[in-house]
This record gives structure tokens, sequence and C-alpha cells, in this order.
């Protein structure tokens, strides 16, 4: 633009070489394809096949119709295709022009013959000078002024347009500059064309994406649905399921004790050991023992709790809300049983919990059995102490002050154990000698030494010898 403002003649070459009209009719060519529907584009191959199609943009069922038209005859139509279509869709009508002489106007009046341009078969009246010796201004009875080639131009006289070479030199500066607009001018068309190819094709791939983009979308909601109304309807089925065992079961139990009121109304005068053998009454005690063990009913435990402990009040009172949780699907439920429990609102951590509380009996009667023994130590109660280590909290709750004081005494003398001394029962500390399991007596402490009188070697002349403290240790069972 610049170089045409410096040098006017550049813009006459620019429009005398059709550079304008190429710009021009790749906007044109994107403005129809916009127009038209997806399935009617691809028949649009050259931007110069919507030069005839550029009027009937304003009506696009006219384009739809026109394009159809052209493609029913050809799969893929020319611009000349195009224009028939066109003018049997909307047909021009020629108007004559007034003029002021009739001569005047059989000069000036002027048919678009080429097929190829989108104002095919309308005439018009060169008013104007033309700007070059290559096109002429024409302007159409609908008021409409465009710059036309001469090549696209029929007279209605022979003489009416004259074709002359302006024979014009230019400075070789100017020639420089000319040629340098055309290379630029040649550029910019191709990568005008090149963009508007990337385009259309990056605007089907796009639309095809987000097409396929949406569709996946709902069929992963579809199934993320379908997945819920599954694991309800399984929940639901799980339920039913209970709840008809729970049914059987009722009307078993029902049945059978119709059977024992039966038998007792049959014979009244003889005794209840006599209506039943031994078997039929263990097999109704393990039917009620199960059917106690499935539901624990809260109320019975409000007015009559467990005599026991409280400890075991709470267990039975959280297992009752386990099991009404798990057979109702109930989250509050849940909730309070873990919070009597004192464990995580989950199946799993309170079935642990409950797994836990129910060893609490056994690993106090363990504890208290270790305590009875005369001579009890700390390694004593430690080897069972420890199997139950991750209740410690619970069953030191359930034994009594003194029970728990002794076990503190018991480690505090094991974490200070008493220095070797005259007296001390002892062997050799290093396993690899024999004196390891032999067994002496400290008969004299030197400071750092003691002398030790070992029992074996009372028949021996020598029967003590001298060591470090730290080369000895107790001997196992007397002081540890």
């Amino acid at each position: 633009m610049e170089l045409t403002l410096l040098f006017p003649g550049a813009r006459y070459e620019l429009t005398k070489h059709g550079g304008y009209r190429r710009v021009r009719d790749l906007l044109s060519a994107k403005k129809v394809v916009d127009t038209l529907p997806e399935e009617l584009r691809e028949k649009i191959t050259k931007p110069s096949q919507t030069r005839s199609l550029l009027r009937l943009v304003k009506t696009p069922d006219k384009l739809n119709e026109a394009v159809a038209i052209a493609a029913k005859e050809k799969p893929f139509p020319t611009a000349a295709d195009f224009a028939k279509a066109v003018q049997q869709v909307a047909p021009t009508t020629k108007h004559t022009t007034k003029s002021e002489s009739p001569k005047a106007q059989s000069c000036n009046s002027v048919t678009v013959s080429s097929l190829a341009h989108p104002r095919y078969g309308d005439s018009g009246v060169i008013e104007a000078d033309a700007p070059n010796n290559y096109q002429q201004i024409i302007t159409f009875s609908d008021g409409e002024r465009l710059l036309v080639n001469n090549s696209d131009l029929a007279a209605d006289l022979n003489d009416a347009i004259v074709s002359e070479s302006s024979g014009r030199t230019y400075p070789k500066e100017y020639t420089e500059a000319i040629a340098q607009i055309k290379e630029q001018h040649k550029l910019e068309l191709e990568r005008l064309s090149q963009e508007l190819r990337i385009g259309l094709q990056a605007e089907v791939s796009d639309r095809a994406e987000e097409q396929a983009k949406e569709q996946i979308q709902s069929l992963q909601n579809l199934y993320k649905q379908q997945k819920e109304q599954n694991i309800q309807l399984q929940q639901r089925l799980d339920e039913m399921e209970g709840l008809r065992k729970l049914e059987i079961e009722n009307q078993q139990l029902h049945q059978r004790i119709q059977e024992l009121e039966h038998a007792v109304q049959q014979h009244p005068v003889q005794q209840w050991g006599n209506t039943m053998t031994q078997q039929a009454t263990k097999v109704l005690n393990k039917q009620v023992k199960q059917a106690l063990e499935k539901t624990i009913d809260l109320r019975s435990l409000a007015q009559e709790p467990p005599k026991e402990n409280a400890q075991e009040c709470l267990r039975l009172m959280g297992m009752a809300l386990k099991n009404l949780a798990s057979a109702m699907n109930n989250t509050q439920a849940l909730e309070a049983a873990a919070l009597i429990l004192g464990s995580e609102p989950t199946p799993t951590a309170i079935a642990y919990r409950v797994e836990q509380l129910q060893m609490i009996p056994q690993a106090v009667s363990d504890i208290r059995t270790v305590l009875a023994k005369p001579g009890c130590t700390w390694q004593d109660y430690w080897a069972v102490a420890q199997e139950y280590e991750v209740i410690k909290q619970d069953y030191w709750a359930e034994l009594t002050n003194e029970e728990t004081e002794l076990i503190t005494a018991l480690q505090k003398a094991f974490s200070q154990p008493d220095i070797i001394g005259v007296g001390s029962i002892v062997a050799h500390a290093d396993p690899y000698r024999t004196l390891y399991v032999a067994r002496g007596e400290v008969i004299q402490d030197l400071g750092d030494e003691v002398i030790v009188a070992w029992d074996h070697w009372q028949k021996e002349s020598k029967k003590t010898d001298r060591y470090f403290r730290d080369e000895l240790r107790f001997w196992q069972g007397e002081n540890q």
C-alpha cells in the first residue's frame, strides 16, 4: 500500500493485471461458502466458481437451489454450470438505459457476456472514462457500478470498445517497484488462497472433533447413570434377599412353636421331656440362639443392661447398631456404632473393632492368671501381654488398681536391674564360652572386678576366678 502511494503508476499496474479482482474473488468465495450448508460446500473447488453465485448470498434458499441444480448435472460443476444454474433460479431482465440520443445509447450500452461473471447477462452503460485500456466502469440498471474487464463485455456496436496499447514507459526505479509489488501481490494471493483452504479444512475438522467429544461425553454420562442405577438395584435386591431369609426363618420358628404347642395340648399329663427327644431340643436351642445372635434388641439392653460391666454393654450396643446399619443401609446408625465403639465410621473398621473388643475377656483372664503366680516377673507378664498390645487401653481399664500397680512395679524393676555384687548368682556373658551355661556365685567384690566360685569347679583344684562385671550376667531364673 505504501508503494502505491509513493508510485501512482503501481496502482495502475496492479489494477491492470486484476490484483484487486483476485482479492475480491477470494473474499466473495468465502462469503458464498459460509452461506452454503456443509453437504454443498464440497462442490465449490475454485474461487472463480462463486462469481455467479455471489448475487444469491442474500437469498440462501435460491443459492442452495442453484448449487444443487449444478451438482445434479455434474459431480463437480464448472463456473459456467453454476452461472447457468443461477440464471435458471434467478433470471435477470435486460433494461435499456435512457440517453440523450439513440446514437449515444447504442455506443455506451454494453452487456456482460462472460458466464463466469456474477452479472452475466446484465446490461449497463459506460458513463465514466475508463481507468485503463483493459477495463470499463459500467453502471447497471439497479444503480450498481462495477469495474469490468473488456474481455467480459460484449458491445452492442463493434466500435463501442477499443483496446489500445498505452505504450507508456516508466523509469527504472518505477519498473523495479512495480515488479516488486507484483511479486508481493502474487505471494499474498497464494497465502490468502492457502489460508482459505486451511481454514475450511480446520473448520470441518474442528466441528467433527467437537461432535465426537459431545457424543463421548453423552455416552460417559449415560454409562455413569446406568452404573449408579445398577448399584442401587443391587442394594435393593440384597435388602430384599435379607428380608426374605428373615421371613423364612420367622415362618420356620412360628411353625416349630405351633408344633410344640400342639404337642403340649395333645399330651397335657406327660412331662415336657417326653414331648420331644433330646436331639429335637438341641436343634430348637440352636435355631433360637442363631436368631438371637442376628438381632440384638436395643430396648432390652436399655431396660436391663448386661451385668458383667459397662464395656460389655457398649460393645453389645455398638454391635446392634452395626447390624442395624447393615440391614437398613443407614449411615446415621453406622456413625453411631463407630462413636460407641471408638473407630472409623466404615463397616471394615467397625468389624475390626468388634473383634478387638471380643478379645478383652480372654486378655483380662490370661493377664490375671500370670499375675497370680508366685514370683511373677516382667518377662512372664510381657510374654502374655504382647499378644494383646493392640487392646492394651481396653483391658487395662478392666484391671483393678492392685493389678495395675503390680504391673508398673514389675516394669520398673526390669528397667533398673540389680548390680552384680556379693551373693549374686551369675553366668558368663559370652555365649561362646562354656561358662555361659555354668552357674556361679560372687563371693568377693574387688571394686571393678569380682571373684566368682563356680559350682562345677567344686571338685577341682581351681574353684574361683576373677572377672570384670560386664563379663558376667545374672543366672537365668534368679534375678531376671
